[in-house]
């Protein structure tokens, strides 16, 4: 197991546990630290509390004393918790270092990683590179938001190994030192604005990916996206630019026929497997770093003509009778569905509906033009109806579930036909997450043979 070398830090908080907390309390214990970690909801009988405590680290659970911080010379945060959290605020009032656990991560292995980030498509293209690496044989792991944690596999890393690792805002906010030898930045949309109160916060937050490179790394950015163009000016990094509307001489574009990178020619479009223009931003961006890193023309080809998608990001499930059906549960907003919608331009039947969030859903109405009908369920299911009467869909069914708008909306179809789960909302309504949402409407699909 790799251990930090040369960190300053001796008594040191970890808050909140979960797997990235679990994971940065046994790396600093095991490289000697002091490590005492908190958290709220966790129970005594939980078997991660235990074992923390039988290697010696102490836990304290059920409330956050802020009397913990005496003596506290770094806080490690997990990523969901907030900054106006009073534990949180008091560390920033006495001058308390705040990180997260990817910080730890790079403290291992360097700049031995790639980092991906944006408000969509970070799954799909970490994915990518990383399938596209493996296929290259190159010494490539996976990490961050998909896989395990960043300092897991960073703890098991050799030297001759790159960490593919994605990266959210709320990881990219608690950094230091951290620093990938390439970055990606796919795009910058509005979200998350409960977490960092404004725009302006979100997106510096994303633009720490590329903060502490240096004048040999790699910034892989959307030159299409005006955000990012502002964000990426004074970046100090080699920029590698994508874009799927201009040629061009440093960087991937596509053309009608073919994606390129500088004047290379890589794959025909319609050889891709993965649907969707968005898709092909994220092909892009991905072709980009893979072949910075040493992928091979060849590892390319081989995973842009197979792979067909993350499960719950658009995601094709099956045909059953001629019917395509496409699992795009993880589009929890509308922008993420007006990008699943522009993906197909053949008959859909959508199947939306979910969480609340108290915004309408008129933006979807410039993409319904497909749709020839919408299966609806969850809390927003009547204001979907609305959207819908606007656009001039008349078939429109309301069902209670996932699992019923699926066999709903077979019977509805045709051959030919889409049939699309991309909801527009959140899920915990009915469900848990986006995945179990997913995995019913997969289930659900299975059953129709």
């Amino acid at each position: 197991m790799n251990t930090l070398k040369n960190f300053p830090y001796q008594n040191i908080l970890v808050l909140g546990l979960a797997k990235s907390g679990m994971s940065a309390a046994k790396l600093l214990h095991a490289s000697g630290k002091h490590v005492t970690v908190n958290d709220l909801k966790a129970n005594t009988d939980d078997p991660q509390v235990n074992q923390l405590k039988n290697i010696g680290v102490e836990v304290v659970i059920g409330s956050h004393p802020l009397q913990l911080l005496d003596g506290v010379e770094l806080l490690v945060k997990n990523p969901g918790i907030p900054y106006h959290n009073p534990i949180v605020e008091e560390a920033e009032a006495r001058g308390i270092p705040i990180i997260t656990e990817v910080e730890l991560a790079s403290q291992l292995i360097g700049d031995s990683m790639i980092g991906i980030t944006g408000s969509n498509g970070k799954t799909t293209t970490t994915t990518l590179i990383h399938e596209m690496l493996v296929h290259s044989q190159r010494k490539a792991k996976i990490a961050g938001n998909i896989g395990s944690v960043a300092t897991e596999v960073a703890s098991t890393m050799n030297p001759k190994e790159t960490m593919v690792v994605e990266l959210s805002s709320f990881q990219l906010l608690g950094i230091m030192s951290f620093r990938p030898k390439i970055s990606v930045l796919l795009n910058v949309f509005e979200a998350h604005l409960d977490y960092h109160k404004t725009l302006e916060n979100y997106k510096q937050a994303k633009a720490n990916i590329f903060m502490n490179q240096i004048e040999d790394d790699y910034l892989v950015y959307n030159d299409d996206d005006e955000t990012v163009k502002q964000l990426v000016k004074d970046a100090k990094a080699i920029k590698v630019p994508f874009s799927t509307t201009q040629k061009l001489t440093d960087g991937a574009w596509c053309d009608r026929e073919y994606l390129y990178f500088k004047q290379e020619k890589i794959i025909a479009l319609h050889d891709i497997a993965l649907v969707g223009k968005h898709n092909l931003e994220n092909i892009l961006a991905a072709v980009s770093a893979a072949l910075l890193d040493g992928a091979t023309t060849e590892g390319i080809h081989h995973v842009l003509t197979t792979f067909t998608g993350v499960k719950h990001r658009l995601q094709f499930v099956q045909k059953v009778h001629e019917r395509s059906f496409y699992n795009d549960s993880k589009a929890t907003n509308v922008l993420a569905t007006t990008k699943a919608l522009a993906a197909f331009n053949q008959p859909t039947i959508l199947l939306a509906g979910g969480l609340d969030r108290g915004n309408d859903f008129d933006d979807l109405i410039p993409f319904l033009s497909e749709v020839k009908a919408m299966v609806l369920f969850g809390e927003t299911a009547q204001k979907l109806k609305i959207t819908a009467d606007k656009a001039g869909i008349d078939c429109v069914e309301f069902v209670d579930n996932v699992k019923h708008a699926t066999q709903k909306a077979y019977e509805l179809s045709e051959e030919g036909d889409v049939i699309l789960l991309s909801p527009a909302c959140a899920s915990w309504d009915q469900y848990r997450t986006f995945e179990e949402r997913g995995d019913m409407f997969v289930r659900a699909v299975h059953t129709l043979k």
